[in-house]
């Protein structure tokens, strides 16, 4: 299944930890906080418990976001949806 990880960290040092772990995880950065792939959900559980022990609960937000190719297929994206810096062939196929 395709798996958005979007964050919003207060703490510098963990939101470099979270972003290592995406992308450890075999995910995509198409923002800066904001991550896009395909994961098994043991995968998506894993990654789910590894981004949990890293959040301070009262003040840290993370939103994992499951969904299917038909789903990902209807995103509509307007501007410049993504940095086009961080997006490269592999994330631009889940789309097209």
């Amino acid at each position: 299944m395709v798996i958005w990880v979007l964050y919003d960290i207060e703490n510098d040092k963990n939101r470099t930890k979270v972003s290592k772990i995406c992308k450890q995880a075999g995910l995509y950065r198409v923002q800066f906080s904001c991550f896009v792939g395909t994961l098994t959900n043991n995968e998506k559980d894993t990654l789910t418990l590894r981004l949990e022990e890293l959040i301070n609960v009262d003040v840290d937000k993370i939103y994992i976001f499951p969904m299917n190719q038909t789903e990902l297929k209807q995103t509509v994206l307007l501007g410049q949806a993504f940095d086009k810096k961080l997006v490269n062939d592999e994330i631009r196929a889940l789309f097209f």
